[in-house]
């Protein structure tokens, strides 16, 4: 895959959902990290309970504001895309190839930004938990 949030990661929605999916790897694994990062009680001394959760918040932060950054720079990319091809399309409108390519890219557009919504529902999973 393209760097982070590059122009390859957005030209297909199957990588770029792929990508996505690793990226929530921390969401999805949280109940097992903090179950990890809690020490039990023969353990408390040796470990610092309130570090470890610290280091665990800033990792989740991280993760959501970086998957929200690529997500919204996907967007902007598609939309760009989909501009250009509208406005091609409004000087040669009996292109039938241009029209099909401007559907796809609408329909990407709008997978990309229900993954906002996804987004949103993974992140209060893991607040949830957190808290």
């Amino acid at each position: 895959m393209a760097a982070a949030g590059g122009a390859g990661s957005c030209e297909d929605f199957a990588e770029f959902q792929e990508f996505l999916r690793v990226m929530r790897t921390i969401d999805d694994r949280i109940v097992h990290e903090l179950n990890t990062t809690i020490p039990t009680a023969s353990f408390v001394g040796k470990i610092d309970a309130s570090q470890t959760c610290k280091e665990l918040y800033q990792s989740l932060m991280d993760a959501h504001t970086s998957r929200e950054r690529i997500i919204k720079n996907c967007i902007a990319q598609t939309s760009s895309v989909v501009k250009t091809l509208r406005e091609e399309r409004e000087k040669a409108q009996d292109d039938a190839a241009l029209l099909k390519q401007l559907r796809k890219e609408q329909t990407k557009l709008k997978l990309m930004q229900s993954e906002l919504n996804v987004e949103e529902v993974v992140n209060d999973r893991s607040w949830k938990v957190l808290n």
